[in-house]
């Protein structure tokens, strides 16, 4: 069996793997992925020597910046999934070209969240023989580790399919990885909608924003992956499927905007201990007003009004701050989520009421998560040398 056949690259790819124009802007991004790396690399050693006491969790916040940062990443991946499926599984026309990098993506992203929650963990391996001879089929938690699983082979299986340019089975796995992957994630937002104990996050609120931010997260990536490939010299083909794009795009922050504002109004209504309180803190909070609604959606989403979608190297700048604002959403999510204290002594009438939980992530949380972005630079580096990722005219049908 020749390896060839499977894996499309030749002989040169190795020596083209060491080789890239040396323009400021890649030698900019080469030595930020190695200096990232290489803050993961101190991440991990701190965490080695001293296990979670090297983190600023604790038992009243038992999660903390790992945990937003691996939602983060299996948010990219199954918004990539999403739009990507919108080409050879939907079969619309102008997103059919971009299934390859999408989807090598999706993969990247996904494993990048793993890197980073292997760090979370505690014990892994411990977790993946357990996850198999005892499965908690009442847990969502399980149900998250079990699905995500799934969707990474349906993914990898995708992909692979794609680039021996079978699309008969390419749009069979990605139409099982796209199920999969919603199944995932609207279940890892019921992980947070299930917390009973806290009343700012229950309810059917989660699993559905889940999906709706995926979407919006898939997008960004879209057009930095675009912005980055075409150095804004866009052929016309990607030209149109950028435009198509940001009109989707300005559809899904309008029903975003929606759904922040109801989910506003019905937090704050009524005056719920547990659940008003600690919604005004997060909605006058400049990580909610900043972070998430002006460079998270507010941007975005006003250039493609203005533009009527057409600004499109305005949009990949946007982008930019579209995806630091879905940080603070994924940072918010974990965080404000336990503010309120979990007490298990009765308060009496004459105690002072307890203050809101404090967390700060510690450096070692920091090089972890941060130097996560430097392993996704790496691969999907390594994957645009050793695959070829650009459409085909066999890819449009």
């Amino acid at each position: 069996m020749q390896l060839s056949k499977y894996l499309p690259y030749n002989k040169h790819t190795l020596k083209s793997f060491f080789s890239f124009e040396r323009t400021p802007l890649n030698m900019f991004m080469v030595g930020l992925s190695f200096a990232l790396v290489g803050m993961l690399g101190f991440g991990i050693i701190e965490y080695l020597l001293q296990g979670h006491h090297a983190y600023g969790v604790t038992r009243q916040h038992a999660w903390g910046l790992l945990i937003a940062m691996y939602v983060f990443f299996v948010v990219s991946s199954t918004g990539l999934c999403i739009i990507s499926s919108m080409g050879h599984v939907s079969n619309i026309k102008a997103f059919q070209i971009i299934g390859r990098r999408a989807i090598a993506g999706a993969i990247i992203m996904i494993l990048s969240g793993f890197v980073v929650l292997v760090f979370e963990i505690g014990h892994p391996v411990r977790m993946v023989i357990y996850n198999v001879l005892t499965p908690g089929f009442t847990s969502a938690i399980w149900w998250m580790g079990t699905l995500y699983g799934l969707y990474l082979v349906f993914i990898i299986l995708e992909f692979f399919f794609l680039n021996n340019e079978n699309h008969k089975y390419s749009k069979i796995f990605g139409l099982s990885g796209l199920i999969v992957g919603l199944a995932a994630h609207s279940n890892l937002g019921a992980v947070f909608g299930f917390l009973v104990a806290r009343p700012i996050a229950n309810g059917v609120f989660f699993p559905l924003y889940f999906i709706l931010s995926a979407m919006v997260t898939g997008s960004y990536l879209i057009f930095l992956i675009y912005g980055w490939r075409y150095k804004m010299k866009f052929p016309p083909e990607v030209e149109h499927m950028l435009h198509t794009l940001a009109k989707v795009l300005g559809l899904l922050l309008a029903v975003l905007i929606f759904f922040e504002v109801w989910r506003s109004l019905t937090a704050v209504y009524g005056g719920m201990p547990e659940r008003a309180d600690i919604a005004i803190h997060m909605i006058m909070g400049a990580n909610f007003l900043v972070g998430e609604m002006l460079l998270g959606i507010l941007i975005p989403f006003t250039i493609i009004i203005i533009s009527k979608g057409k600004a499109i190297k305005t949009m990949v700048y946007a982008s930019v701050t579209g995806m630091v604002g879905i940080f603070f959403m994924r940072y918010d999510l974990v965080h404000d989520t336990q503010l309120a204290p979990m007490l298990n002594l009765k308060i009496r009438e004459y105690s002072v009421a307890p203050s809101l939980v404090e967390y700060i992530p510690t450096s070692t949380e920091w090089m972890i998560s941060i130097g996560a972005l430097g392993v996704s630079f790496i691969m999907y580096y390594t994957a645009d040398k050793f695959f070829n990722l650009d459409h085909k005219e066999s890819d449009i049908h």
